[in-house]
């Protein structure tokens, strides 16, 4: 199944927001279990592209933002993994 239509609605700013958001909740509160993270960045991308199209809020809408958030934590492991190798930092 092919899923790569759902690209067309990520939006980069809320994919932003959500992937620094997402890397101070893992980075600065030890005590944030790291579970956690992916549903509050679905949550806060859903409340970032809700506030920035608030007249025109519809479902296209809520699922962009859903999809950014979620994406954000994807886009972190990736980043995370290219970063290390085999759970070693690289120097």
């Amino acid at each position: 199944m092919d899923i790569s239509f759902l690209m067309q609605y990520v939006n980069l700013v809320t994919l932003g927001i959500c992937l620094c958001l997402g890397y101070a909740l893992k980075n600065a509160f030890k005590g944030f279990n790291n579970q956690y993270i992916p549903i509050t960045m679905l949550a806060v991308g859903t409340l970032i592209n809700v506030l920035t199209n608030i007249p025109n809020i519809n479902a296209a809408v809520v699922l962009g933002g859903m999809i950014s958030g979620l994406a954000s934590t994807g886009l972190y492991e990736a980043m995370r993994n290219l970063i290390e190798k085999d759970g070693k930092k690289e120097d």
